[in-house]
């Protein structure tokens, strides 16, 4: 018996799917009336349909009902901010989050937005409660080890941001290397600054780890001075970023001639808290950052930073999932280009020009 002449009753959503060139998921909609669909999907779903000659059983229009057409995105929240409404800034992760929306929206998904606190021991619970409202769920930095993410994949499809790319879930993050290496070359080579700390982000974060082993590397290979370890040790929030260096004053320590931040916003609470003890950026220390969040560049000096295309990666997220959810295939592990941003913070004149994109997308 061939193919198109075998039995109705082992037609399956997946084989309209398969010869409409769509996903399950918009056959689903499709049959069941649901969302908006474009015309020509729903033709080319129609048309299956009719080559097909299918007629859903009970368990087809079970499977095809199961979507919820619902992803879930957890973040990590931060601890106690010293700096008045820190936290509802969210600068980051507010945009990725709207990347996410953007792309769920053109595919009619709703988004389920969660988070779970930084030292929060039922993390994994309040992940899987999300998980079970959703049919894929987006997580940002590291909130679940390999193996809670392996258990989390029996339920649904993951997708990670800042993360390691698993048997179990795919990574979408961005070129850490090349913006790092970028920048410490600029720092040590332009403007020939021998004395650099990094500052770092939360400890566990793959992206931090990253950023602070390719620093090390850079830096030690242009022969600069550098700092790192605990006295450095902030965790992605302009309060912690502040605290450091009012800890660092306080002790008598020695500042640098750079500060490298783990991220924009760590760099904020840095250039505050170096103001507050009279010293100017970059005259007596430079200061960099890492995201080029838009307030970067309003600044004052504006900032001198890295730019990741954050709403893409929100986007390109969704994509994966969604390709994942529709039970395709693709890559494990994609990464996106970024860009080094000149800008006052590190010595250049304001109106520097932008350079152009560094690393290559996966």
């Amino acid at each position: 018996m061939t193919e198109a002449k075998r039995s109705k009753g082992t037609l399956t959503i997946y084989d309209v799917a398969r010869l409409a060139g769509v996903s399950i998921a918009s056959v689903s909609r499709v049959l069941n009336g649901q969302g908006t669909p474009r015309p020509e999907t729903r033709e080319r779903v129609m048309r299956a349909v009719g080559e097909l000659s299918f007629v859903p059983d009970a368990s087809a229009r079970a499977l095809s009902n199961g979507l919820k057409e619902v992803v879930g995105v957890v973040f990590r929240r931060g601890g106690e901010a010293t700096f008045e409404d820190e936290d509802e800034s969210l600068l980051f992760i507010d945009g990725i989050n709207r990347g996410v929306e953007v792309a769920a929206q053109r595919r009619s998904y709703d988004v389920l937005v969660s988070s779970v606190g930084v030292h929060d021991s039922h993390a994994s619970t309040r992940i899987a409660g999300v998980a079970g409202k959703s049919d894929g769920i987006i997580l940002h930095d590291r909130m679940l080890s390999a193996v809670g993410i392996a258990r989390l994949a029996e339920m649904i499809p993951i997708v990670t941001l800042a993360g390691s790319p698993t048997r179990a879930s795919v990574n979408v993050g961005c070129d850490n290397d090349s913006g790092m290496r970028a920048l410490v070359n600029h720092l040590a080579g332009d403007h020939g600054y021998r004395h650099l700390a990094y500052l770092s982000g939360h400890a566990d974060s793959p992206d931090n780890r990253a950023r602070a082993r390719v620093f090390e590397a850079a830096a030690t290979a242009v022969g600069a001075q550098i700092q790192t370890g605990p006295d450095w040790q902030g965790n992605y929030s302009a309060s912690g970023g502040a605290q450091v260096i009012a800890s660092l004053l306080a002790r008598g320590g020695a500042l640098p001639r750079a500060i490298v931040c783990a991220n924009d916003q760590t760099a904020l609470g840095v250039i505050h808290a170096l103001a507050r003890q009279g010293l100017r950026v970059p005259d007596d220390v430079a200061v960099t950052g890492f995201d080029d969040v838009p307030v970067a560049r309003h600044l004052h000096p504006s900032l001198t930073t890295i730019r990741q295309p954050i709403e893409q990666m929100g986007a390109t997220a969704f994509e994966v999932l969604y390709s994942r959810i529709s039970g395709q295939g693709g890559e494990s592990n994609i990464v996106l280009p970024v860009r080094l941003m000149l800008r006052e913070s590190c010595g250049c004149a304001p109106a520097s020009p932008v350079t152009p994109s560094l690393g290559v997308g996966g």
